[in-house]
């Protein structure tokens, strides 16, 4: 178990460092969205094959939920993953700031790529990046989580091929942040929401509970799926 926990925990600190190190270190003036998105991808596919053989490599909260809903996971040990990949996402969240830090012409205030929804806050950087509203953020965070967490359980059932599991699952969260990063900032993960939102502070943990919420019953309803075999392959 300590094994597992200390690869979560890594794990997530890789996501957050290397996915919000883009938006924040880079920018959509350097790599713009695309790249943002792709740096979100490549860290999980990294961190697939770097720490899935150890723990699976869930780096999010609400893939753990998803697991444990579908059954194929103790509330212990998800409870476990969790305190882990939360304490992962706010060192990572604390490293980028302190690298940040070094620019300057940066400040806090701008932010170190958390999550938002509504009118974006001239003063704060709060919000959403393309001003979508609290229905659109919630919609959208709720059916992503839905699709990741689907492919997530999808390809790692037995009758998967183990071996394109780390890819499929990155190339589906690059499409998620090429689609919705005007939308939310994306979260899908919170823990990849609560490690920028600890060091912004009270603007973005206003907002924190959407990323919460959200993604845990988007993650919900597809570990049901798989709980009820409506997504489960038949298998012999």
């Amino acid at each position: 178990m300590t094994k597992k926990l200390a690869a979560e925990f890594i794990g997530t600190f890789t996501l957050v460092l290397l996915g919000c190190g883009s938006a924040v270190l880079a920018g959509f003036g350097v790599i713009g969205q695309d790249g943002i998105a792709w740096a979100f991808g490549l860290a999980i596919v990294a961190m697939a094959y770097g720490i899935g053989p150890v723990s699976g490599c869930h780096i999010n909260p609400a893939v753990s939920f998803g697991a444990w809903t579908a059954g194929r996971m103790p509330t212990g040990e998800m409870l476990g993953y969790w305190i882990a990949q939360c304490l992962g996402a706010i060192v990572g969240a604390g490293v980028l700031f302190l690298i940040a830090s070094g620019a300057p012409d940066y400040s806090l205030a701008d932010g170190l790529g958390q999550n938002g929804y509504g009118l974006r806050d001239a003063v704060t950087n709060q919000g959403s990046p393309g001003d979508y509203s609290l229905m659109s953020g919630a919609i959208f965070e709720v059916v992503a989580t839905f699709i990741f967490v689907v492919v997530i359980l999808g390809v790692t059932q037995r009758s998967a091929a183990p071996q394109f599991a780390g890819l499929a699952i990155g190339l589906t969260l690059t499409a998620i942040h090429i689609v919705g990063i005007q939308v939310t900032g994306v979260s899908v993960n919170p823990a990849r929401s609560l490690g920028p939102a600890i060091w912004v502070g009270l603007p973005a943990l206003m907002q924190l509970w959407l990323f919460i919420a959200a993604p845990m019953l988007g993650a919900g309803l597809a570990g049901w799926a798989f709980r009820v075999r409506l997504l489960t392959a038949d298998e012999g």
